[in-house]
């Protein structure tokens, strides 16, 4: 049986019934997570121009669209405003490698494009919560493990797998809401595998939150196209011109073993306790230790040496950022905000603290260097050194793999409740936060969806834009 068949066979008869309590548990836990990093992006700069883009659009207003705006759209236009402001942040989980030769899960972040189109889909066929849960998780798998398949190149050469693999994801999950047929789920996701997009040129600029909402919005698109009797080719993935060949030059058929295990479950995923590249992670979580344990201050701190591989150092690419956006993908501004700050939350990542002066100068004591020792250890571990030279000439050595939110060091259910909270005191009052949480947490016991969309917007249900 080919590739796509196998993937149709998954979503069309896969059902919350098949899945185990612990991967339920889980769902709930990113679906808590990424309304709220969506609530967190849905007042960014990047995602107010597409609001404001959507909204001159004009349409039937099937969803809402997540935060103040209070605005509703076309389903599929409301994916792509929750999906870009689920990822302007860059608060969302990351997909984990299963492999040494597979580049930390080829950095897909799995749930805001899965859970955008989710979220639009279910509001407009009228969907219990429990059925927006079953569709999330089965693309969220499919997702997955169509990253972990395709030849690492694919994100090596410079795609961003949260666009093109995101819209697989989201096309599934958009295909189990809609109830497509095997013959159109076989067209859905042959246009979904020629409109998937997205190059890291994006990375540091608005256009990488857009590739969530596109994922989002493409996988929507083909569902409905599809179901209205249009056409593709039926066998998307493993043909010749087909999506595994075209974007990555080649696929591993066993790595597409969905559901065994479920990727979410082994190896998990990894739930972001910084709003920057996940590539950082283990280096902010050990200098604040670091800084915390030794109580060092600004003043102690001569230079910081910072020492990785090319998977490291690729992404995080800016030396001398110049804003927010920059910043996330910075080694000398987000080492610096450790130092200064002793955290590194949404409140750093503003433009004028980015070019703020002690920022400024904190930076220049920030160097950057390639290890080849450690770039020989492989990819699938986000692995760094620092070298922390005090103004005593004294020199503190630190390596890091090893950070909260990541499989050794998972949040509790009480930190991710504090990121959510902090992430949605932006767009919400403060007194709508508590019961959204309670909402989101218990999304599965939903009669229907328009109801928790309804907390999590200034919209109220079936409200024109």
């Amino acid at each position: 049986m080919s590739e796509t068949a196998t993937v149709i066979d998954f979503i069309l008869e896969t059902t919350i019934e098949d899945f185990p309590d612990a991967l339920l548990v889980e769902g709930r836990r990113c679906v808590t997570d990424g309304v709220g990093v969506m609530l967190a992006g849905s007042t960014d700069d990047c995602s107010r121009i597409v609001q404001e883009q959507i909204a001159s659009q004009g349409g039937s207003p099937d969803a809402a669209i997540l935060g103040p705006a209070g605005l509703r759209a076309p389903a599929s236009l409301a994916a792509r405003a929750n999906g870009t402001a689920g990822h302007a942040p860059d608060f969302d989980d990351t997909q984990l490698s299963n492999a040494p030769d597979r580049i930390f899960g080829l950095l897909t972040h799995p749930t805001v494009a899965p859970l955008a189109a989710g979220l639009a889909v279910a509001e407009r066929e009228g969907a219990s919560g429990a059925e927006l849960l079953e569709a999330f998780l089965i693309g969220f798998e499919v997702e997955c493990k169509i990253s972990e398949a395709i030849h690492p190149r694919h994100y090596m050469e410079g795609f961003h797998s949260t666009a093109t693999v995101g819209a697989m994801g989201a096309a599934a999950t958009a295909a189990k809401l809609a109830g497509l047929t095997r013959g159109e789920l076989a067209m859905a996701l042959g246009i979904t595998a020629s409109l998937a997009s997205g190059i890291r040129l994006g990375f540091g600029t608005m256009t990488k939150p857009l590739h969530a909402g596109r994922a989002a919005e493409n996988g929507i698109l083909a569902v409905d196209l599809a179901a209205r009797g249009y056409t593709s080719g039926h066998d998307a993935l493993e043909a010749p011109w087909g999506f595994f060949r075209v974007f990555g030059g080649g696929f591993d058929p066993e790595r597409l073993n969905l559901g065994n295990p479920y990727t979410l479950l082994d190896p998990g995923v990894s739930v972001k306790m910084f709003p920057c590249g996940s590539l950082s992670h283990p280096s902010l979580a050990a200098l604040l230790e670091l800084v915390r344990t030794q109580d060092l201050a600004p003043g102690d701190i001569d230079r910081i040496t910072f020492r990785a591989g090319r998977n490291i150092l690729n992404p995080l690419r800016y030396l001398d950022p110049q804003n927010a956006l920059e910043g996330k993908f910075s080694v000398p501004f987000l080492l610096a905000s450790a130092v200064l700050r002793r955290r590194v939350g949404l409140a750093e990542f503003t433009d004028d603290c980015v070019r703020s002066p002690e920022v400024v100068e904190m930076m220049r004591r920030v160097s950057v260097e390639f290890d080849p020792e450690i770039d020989a250890r492989g990819y699938d571990r986000m692995r760094s050194a620092m070298d922390v030279t005090l103004k005593d000439g004294s020199v503190l050595n630190v390596e890091a793999d090893v950070y909260p939110g990541g499989p050794e060091r998972p949040l509790t259910r009480d930190e991710l409740r504090a990121k959510f909270r902090d992430c949605a005191a932006g767009a919400l009052p403060p007194d709508r936060i508590e019961e959204a949480l309670m909402q989101v947490e218990r999304v599965d016991e939903a009669p229907r969806v328009t109801g928790l969309v309804s907390a999590l917007s200034g919209a109220p249900a079936g409200a024109a834009a």
